[in-house]
């Protein structure tokens, strides 16, 4: 598991209108949810603002109010940074659902126990989550469909990920 306390939940694209508003991306599973965490934290942990989402823009991204933020030149200002929460702020989930930070950092092993790699980043594209993976004796990432066929076993407590890849991937 990542030492990682802190979750990124979002970043902001910019701003919206010229009253201070901005366009809001949320990286939570509902994307309303956002602004249910209570303060959110710059990554610095320098500032922290309430987030009063007010609705959605065109490009798909939510609109929101950030205390603190009343005109256009604010809201410009901060485009491009991340918002953090706690992790123990968020809710647990239940078996066999992860949180992406969780699975980053884990060491992936085949089922014969060689070590494979490590998890870079998840990513997800539309069709479904994807372990990138990176490692000695890769000579480049590896991209490992995070499906139950493909990664049968994720043990956090244990810090590793058991896999099946699919024939040919590595």
């Amino acid at each position: 598991m990542t030492d990682n306390t802190r979750i990124c939940l979002g970043a902001i694209a910019g701003a919206f209108g010229v009253h201070g508003e901005l366009r809001l991306k949320s990286f939570t599973a509902t994307p309303e949810d956002i602004a249910a965490y209570g303060p959110l934290e710059t990554e610095d942990g320098a500032r922290s603002f309430e987030i009063t989402l007010s609705g959605q823009s065109a490009k798909g991204g939510l609109i929101a109010r950030l205390s603190g933020v009343t005109t256009k030149e604010q809201a410009d200002a901060l485009r491009g940074v991340r918002l953090y929460t706690e992790r123990d702020r968020l809710p647990a989930l239940p078996d066999e659902e992860y949180y992406h930070a969780d699975l980053i950092g884990l060491e992936v092993y085949d089922t014969g126990g060689t070590l494979l790699g490590r998890v870079k980043a998840v990513l997800n594209h539309g069709a479904g989550d994807i372990l990138e993976l990176h490692g000695q004796g890769l000579t480049s990432t590896v991209l490992l469909p995070f499906t139950r066929q493909a990664v049968p076993t994720v043990d956090l407590a244990a810090g590793r990920i058991v896999a099946d890849p699919p024939e040919g991937l590595f």
